[in-house]
């Protein structure tokens, strides 16, 4: 089906109508005067070993002089010429000038020289400039442009193709596609075969259980002769991005791109029985791929078997010791349909997703496996001069029954909002090939095998639409009974968290979920849990799920400090995973992490910098753990255990008597495994918070009256925390104390060596009435005589 729409218009047609059109260019780019050149003579360059003089015939009055160093150019041949003033491959362009002291008029050009690269290319680079062979040669005119000779000048869409448009993976399928938004019809591939009367059956067998493979079959193609593909086979397969090999192998990928049906060929005699036999791996079954590796093969694996030894994993890739060579004289083509969870498998645990398997996984049409596998024979017959045998031998198949769903013109229009008519959508039915029947409005119709995507009237309803176009369909107001929107408790936690962090000065990171061994387990809450192995991991370092988000945080941190940025607050929300030894599925645990580091405060003219430190990482907590409005008191209790943690500036955070997090400096020896400086952190397990006891902030009035604040200073022993301290002042000081804080901590001159001096600002508040000083007093005595008792503390 020629197309006469220009290539940008069309791919805009396809993007609006079935899949995103991800790219569209012209290999030629702007490479131009480059033609076809026949080579009339070759003679040694005097003054070098390696360069030879070429006489060429480019289609002028006069032969053109070129010095190649290419070392397979020979005379008579039919060559590439890049002319003076021609633009090739990454514009570069070419000059005449001379070479040891010769004149050269332009270049001899390899493919890879045009821009074609070197895994698509048929020969390697080194092998020298691309050389047409003698049949293509032939249609050759000297002077012809070889840009459009080789395909360059073909117009190239990329299709971003979606898991559920598998058909598309085929030039059929694509056929069908678009001639169904052009509103034409496809023009499929035609082909004769011939067959010789020697039975196929007599040369081969074959045996596949239904539950690997629901279809099986092979053909023999005899004396056949291998050799490179004619241009047009090579120009159609370079364009889509595949390598061509020889004639036979060129084949099965044709027929892979036209019927998105992946064949196998294997040579004949190089089997180790005439017998094929679909099977699933044994335990440590060695296969050596055509990539020249040697992989070990996983039970559920499925293979193809011959006398016992595994040749291939099948619908992945094909294995080293039965591949077509040029010695090979006898073909067998094997087409099938493989279990597509099997194939998945295989090609996850062997890491090779192939065109093949990635069909396979997600359908072919099971009306063509045997199709292209007749095609491709008699195609590989005429390329090769062979012979097809009698007949296919079939191992499995099935009947297939074309599905047929129910639909109409009424729910097609109340779901689209459209008043779409029925001979409308019965003439979309017809642009897709989909067989219908219609009576009355109500349609019964049945899907061809290609589109094996469409199984229910919404499928209908969704094909409908798009050709109907999009663009075409009103814009209408949901009907029906509305509820208004809210955000859970969990949701409402999440986002308060946001706010305050990011109110206190703390940018939200996101980070990966998946990490290292090594940091899984590194700050985990949890000593016990363990963290729970990616079975198919994308990389060494993404091996297994985190265990804590500070791990993820210092990762970013030391992103940023590799990159000059050393002033850093960051916070993350998100779920760290554990496994729970009872359920495949992980426990999945909301936590909230937050680190510091550098300088929080930049260095002004009238003030220095501060640095993060301890105490400014607790204020930011505290504010947080105050803005949740907590019914029992927060505590922090100073640990030494923690091994990721500093000893000595580090506690544990509880919500009365539940540890709900800890917060700390992040211990030297971690802080240089993370190639950081220092760096202070906090980690909470908002899963145990949203179960605790919290209390609605709710308006209370300022205070008509004065506050009045004394000043408390004690002596204590220098193990003593102050947080017990403060919770002893806070119990005895009554209903009016409203404030207590830290002012001053000393040690040194006048103080014992095992003593400390902690200074305390206290502010008691009433808001009923003025304050008088016997009531403060005794508040303080209260106090006094509490710390004296429990910590033998002495009144300074």
């Amino acid at each position: 089906m020629p197309i006469a729409l220009p290539a940008n218009e069309l791919a805009e047609k396809i993007s609006r109508t079935a899949v995103e059109v991800e790219g569209q260019y012209r290999p030629q780019g702007n490479m131009k005067n480059v033609v076809i050149a026949k080579v009339l003579s070759v003679v040694p360059h005097p003054d070098s070993d390696h360069l030879v003089i070429t006489q060429l015939d480019a289609g002028e009055d006069e032969p053109i002089q070129v010095v190649t160093g290419a070392p397979n150019v020979a005379e008579g041949q039919t060559v590439i010429l890049a002319k003076h003033g021609s633009v090739i491959g990454d514009g570069q362009k070419i000059r005449r000038g001379k070479l040891r002291g010769e004149k050269s008029n332009g270049m001899l050009s390899a493919l890879q020289e045009l821009g074609m690269d070197n895994s698509v290319a048929p020969k390697d680079f080194e092998e020298g400039i691309w050389v047409f062979n003698d049949t293509d040669a032939a249609d050759l005119k000297p002077g012809a442009d070889a840009l459009e000779v080789l395909g360059f000048g073909d117009d190239i869409l990329e299709l971003g193709i979606t898991p559920n448009r598998a058909d598309m993976l085929s030039m059929n399928g694509t056929a069908y596609e678009v001639a169904a938004i052009l509103n034409e019809r496809p023009e499929l591939p035609a082909f004769e075969l011939n067959e010789s009367s020697e039975a196929t059956a007599d040369l081969i067998q074959a045996e596949a259980p239904a539950d690997l493979a629901p279809k099986y079959g092979v053909r023999v193609v005899k004396d056949v002769h291998v050799q490179d593909s004619p241009l047009w086979l090579q120009r159609r397969l370079w364009n889509m991005g595949i390598r061509p090999i020889s004639n036979v192998v060129d084949v099965t990928n044709l027929m892979l791109l036209t019927y998105g049906q992946p064949l196998h060929a294997f040579d004949l005699d190089r089997l180790p029985a005439p017998k094929l036999q679909v099977r699933t791996a044994k335990a440590g079954e060695v296969i050596k791929t055509l990539d020249g590796v040697e992989r070990k093969a996983a039970e559920g694996d499925i293979v193809i078997d011959s006398d016992g030894q595994a040749l291939m994993f099948a619908g992945v890739m094909g294995g080293e010791s039965t591949e077509v060579t040029a010695d090979t004289q006898n073909v067998v083509l094997e087409a099938a349909i493989f279990e597509p969870k099997a194939i998945r498998h295989a090609a996850r645990d062997q890491n090779l997703h192939s065109e093949s398997s990635q069909r396979f996984e997600r359908g072919v049409d099971v009306e063509a496996t045997f199709k292209a596998l007749d095609h491709a024979a008699a195609m590989i017959a005429e390329l090769g001069g062979g012979t097809v045998t009698n007949g296919r031998v079939i191992a499995q198949d099935f009947d297939y029954e074309a599905p047929t769903v129910d639909i109409t013109t009424e729910k097609i229009n109340d779901v689209l909002g459209t008043d779409i008519t029925t001979a409308e959508i019965a003439a979309i039915f017809e642009r897709l090939c989909f067989t219908q029947m219609e009576q009355d409005g109500r349609f019964s119709v049945t899907i061809p095998s290609h589109r094996w995507d469409i199984s229910i009237p919404a499928d209908l309803i969704e094909e409908v639409a798009r050709l109907y176009g999009y663009d075409n369909l009103p814009a209408t107001l949901p009907t029906g009974e509305t509820t208004p929107g809210k955000l859970t408790e969990k949701q409402r936690l999440i986002r308060d968290s946001r706010h305050s962090l990011e109110g206190l000065g703390l940018n939200q990171a996101i980070s990966y979920v998946l990490t290292t061994p090594e940091k899984a387990t590194q700050f985990a809450m949890d000593p016990e849990a363990t963290p729970v192995e990616v079975d198919y991991p994308m990389s060494q370092d993404r091996r297994v799920t985190r265990g804590s988000l500070l791990t993820s945080l210092l990762d970013d941190i030391a992103y940023n400090v590799a990159r000059k940025q050393e002033d850093v607050s960051l916070y993350e929300q998100g779920r760290v995973f554990a496994s729970n030894g009872m359920s495949t599925m992980p426990d999945e645990i909301e936590h909230l992490a937050g680190v510091v580091t550098g300088d929080v405060r930049e260095r002004d003219w009238d003030q220095a910098a501060q640095p993060a430190d301890f105490f400014y990482l607790k204020g930011v907590v505290e504010q947080l753990l105050a803005d949740y409005g907590f019914v029992d008191n927060v505590r922090f209790v100073a640990n030494t255990d923690r091994p990721e943690m500093h000893p000595g500036q580090t506690a544990d955070i509880y919500v009365g008597d539940q540890f709900v997090g800890f917060i700390g400096q992040v211990h030297p020896r971690v802080a240089k495994f993370y190639k950081v400086g220092q760096v202070f952190g906090f980690e909470l397990n908002l899963t145990d918070i949203l179960r605790m006891p919290r209390v609605k902030s709710k308006y209370e009035p300022i205070s008509k009256f004065p506050s009045i604040k004394r000043d408390l200073a004690i002596l204590v022993d220098r193990d003593i925390q102050s947080a017990d301290l403060v919770d002893t002042i806070k119990q005895h000081g009554g209903t009016d104390l409203h404030d207590v804080t830290v002012f001053d901590v000393y040690t040194g001159d006048n103080v014992a060596a095992d003593k400390k001096s902690v200074a305390y600002s206290l502010t008691f508040v009433n808001r009923e009435h003025t304050l008088q000083d016997d009531a403060i007093n005794a508040a303080i005595e209260r106090m006094t005589k509490a710390l004296q008792d429990q910590f033998a503390a002495e009144i300074r």
